[in-house]
Parts: structure tokens; sequence; C-alpha cells
């Protein structure tokens, strides 16, 4: 999956889709695309805007429901509950055992989620 397309599925054709699976392709380039917008939003406020943290928190807000469904669906592609993002309220330990857990292959065969996204 190419970075454009994986910003078109997980923002514009499943924003908010909770159910099905998603390829690490999918998961990790939506998020550099997060963390881009975000780094850009905060360059804006900073230089043309003077402070103050606007379009930055546009840009959270925008993104915060897709990419928590990105995060649901990637948990089910390694047939793990999306209710396991909860363990970002857990101070570092909890975002550790995340960030496992995405950079884990999913599983190739189908699971109780559904089948596997296909890399395209």
């Amino acid at each position: 999956m190419t970075f454009q397309a994986a910003v078109q599925t997980a923002f514009v054709k499943k924003y908010a889709d909770f159910q099905g699976r998603a390829n690490r392709p999918e998961f990790w380039w939506f998020m550099l695309a997060v963390l881009i917008a975000t780094l850009i939003a905060a360059i804006i406020d900073d230089e043309l805007i003077g402070g103050g943290e606007i379009v930055e928190t546009i840009v959270g807000l925008a993104t915060i429901v897709p990419s928590l469904a990105v995060g649901v669906r990637r948990l089910h592609d390694t047939d793990r509950s999306g209710w396991w993002q909860l363990l970002h309220l857990l101070p570092l330990i909890g975002l550790i055992v995340l960030i496992v857990w995405w950079v884990t292959p999913g599983n190739a065969a189908p699971n109780r989620f559904g089948a596997p996204e296909t890399v395209g």
C-alpha cells in the first residue's frame, strides 16, 4: 500500500470504521501522514500565527477519529480487541505494548475480525 492509498483509505474511505482489519503499511503510512500534518500545523502556529495552538488543535480534532479507527483495525489484524487501545491511558508502558503489537505481523488467515487486507 502506498502513502497516498493509506491516507485515502484511513481518512476518506474508512474515517470512522472500527470494523475489519488494517495491514501494517496502511497503519504506519497513515500515522506518518498524521505526524507530518501535526508538525506542519505546529510550524504554522509558531511562525505565521505567532503562538497558540489553533491550527494544531484543528488538525488533532480532524485526525483523532481516523487514528483511533485505524489503530483498532490494526489490532484486529493481530487478532486483538480494539479495546486494547485503552492501554494509551497507562503512561509509557501502555504505549510500548501497543507499538509492539502494531509492528507485529497480522494473521495471514482470516480471524474473528475478517479476512486480511491485501497489500497493494
